[in-house]
């Protein structure tokens, strides 16, 4: 498809410096961009534009200057949303391939199928289920019995969900998640692990999106909570009966023990891990790889191994590498004083 600029202007009510009838035909980051292509910078005053993109049309910042006089640009108040608007035009999202119950699915006679839901070929829906209206349960899904399903939600390719797990409205569960899995409890006390109690479940509140071979595990008595809106990425482990505040951002490989507690807006970033039994403040951020041993105040930023706040951090990774130098300056003071311990042996000796 093949566009002029002004019509992609008209699109995202951008202001269009340059020529209007500047032939597009995709719309690409500026690394991949070519001639043909349309591409976004949030900051073009500090590219080197010929050296960074082959581009002669971008989406930039309101007031923002053209970054080289033969580069037209569409000026717009939020970059990003603008740029979104010019991909969906090009590549448009495929339309709901999955219509109704496949021939193929298994689909227990006591669950309770919403309307207008598409389930795919091999999912198996177990006893009691309730699957809310316009939900969408992709190939391989299994749903154990008693798991309740909200609008609007999708569960990707061979996701899991545990019995009386409950998932809520317009949720997105990645291919391969598993919700509501034994917890990784055990009474140890006759030299024997024996797997402790499993009588919990999962709640995930609406608005929630978790990410391929995800896991979280249902709580031991009561229920493994994953609060409102909160976004969790690929390969977190949240263990049996944590607390998952609203609208946390939970980045890869995460890995939280059981009976953590967050609150609201807190950020972990790769591969953040917390122990058992502590408390994450809201608003905290858990920089990446940080090893949390204990609570974290509200808007508090820690990073580290064990973590410890942002400056504190900061300043020990400093004086760590200043280690070499100050090891040079001992062992050199260490042979002064020992030459002056010398020569005051010889002055006494001599006396």
């Amino acid at each position: 498809m093949q566009v002029r600029l002004s019509q992609l202007a008209e699109l995202t009510q951008g202001v269009l410096t340059g020529d209007p009838n500047l032939p597009i035909d995709k719309a690409a980051p500026l690394h991949t961009a070519d001639a043909t292509a349309i591409t976004f910078a949030e900051r073009p005053e500090r590219l080197d534009w010929n050296a960074a993109t082959q581009a002669r049309a971008a989406v930039v910042p309101l007031g923002a200057a053209q970054p080289t006089p033969d580069v037209a640009t569409l000026q717009v108040a939020d970059v990003k949303e603008a740029f979104e608007k010019i991909v969906a035009f090009f590549r448009p999202p495929r339309p709901r391939w999955l219509q109704g119950v496949s021939e193929r699915a298994v689909v227990s006679p006591t669950a309770k199928i919403g309307q207008n839901v598409a389930i795919g070929p091999n999912a198996v829906i177990g006893d009691d289920v309730e699957i809310g209206d316009g939900a969408t349960i992709h190939p391989g899904v299994v749903l154990q019995p008693g798991v309740k399903i909200g609008e609007n939600t999708t569960l990707f390719p061979n996701v899991v969900v545990y019995e009386d797990c409950v998932i809520g409205k317009n949720c997105l569960l990645h291919a391969n998640c598993v919700v509501g899995a034994y917890g990784f409890g055990y009474d140890s006390s006759t030299g024997v692990h024996v797997l402790a109690a499993q009588f919990g479940n999962v709640v995930v509140e609406d608005n929630v999106e978790i990410g391929a071979c995800a896991t979280i595990d249902r709580g031991a008595y009561d229920s493994t909570v994953v609060g409102e809106g909160s976004k969790i990425d690929n390969h977190v482990m949240i263990a049996h009966n944590c607390k998952i505040g609203k609208r946390n951002m939970i980045c890869a490989s995460v890995g939280i023990a059981g009976s953590v507690t967050t609150g609201d807006y807190v950020v972990m970033a790769g591969r953040v891990g917390l122990r058992d039994h502590i408390r994450i403040g809201d608003g905290a951020a858990l920089g990446a790889m940080a090893g949390v041993m204990g609570d974290v105040p509200a808007g508090a930023r820690v990073v580290g191994i064990p973590a410890t706040p942002e400056k504190e951090q900061m300043r020990k990774q400093v004086a760590f590498a200043k280690l070499p130098d100050a090891l040079k300056q001992l062992k050199a003071l260490q042979k002064e004083v020992e030459t002056l311990k010398a020569r005051l042996e010889a002055t006494d000796s001599a006396e």
